[in-house]
């Protein structure tokens, strides 16, 4: 992570509401990436982080204007956009918005631009609501922050 201008983890995420840094990314091996891990990097301005998780932008009702989470933890890294899931995602429907998102970014044919990411994600998260079909939960819990 620390050489890479963007990231994609579709993972299970876990929230730690004691400790928050102790929050993070299941990894294989029963290794988890702790938002104190990921604070900890020094990395270059920029690049996309798509975490593919669930509750990876998960706060704190009671602290709610200072939120520490995943999400947070990849800006604080360095990321310039950050796309994470406010709680449980669908892991039928979850591959259908990276897909759509990653779609929207490379649609120029030149190199993507994660400034657009918002943009993608916006785009995407539409598809899924013109299905008709599909539940206001599934598709709800996509968010952007950053650039």
């Amino acid at each position: 992570m620390k050489d890479a201008d963007w990231v994609h983890f579709a993972c299970h995420g876990i929230q730690d509401p004691v400790n928050r840094t102790e929050s993070g990314l299941c990894l294989a091996d029963q290794r988890r990436l702790k938002v104190s891990d990921i604070i900890a990097l020094s990395r270059p301005r920029g690049g996309l982080a798509f975490l593919s998780a669930c509750e990876t932008a998960t706060g704190d009702e009671g602290l709610s204007d200072e939120a520490i989470h995943i999400a947070a933890g990849m800006l604080f890294a360095g990321y310039g956009g950050v796309i994470g899931t406010m709680w449980s995602i669908s892991d039928e429907l979850a591959p259908h918005v990276a897909w759509d998102v990653y779609a929207q970014l490379f649609r120029s044919g030149t190199r993507p631009d994660y400034r657009e990411a918002a943009r993608a994600l916006h785009e995407a998260v539409g598809h899924l609501r013109e299905r008709g079909n599909v539940p206001f939960h599934i598709w709800l819990p996509f968010i952007h922050v950053g650039l």
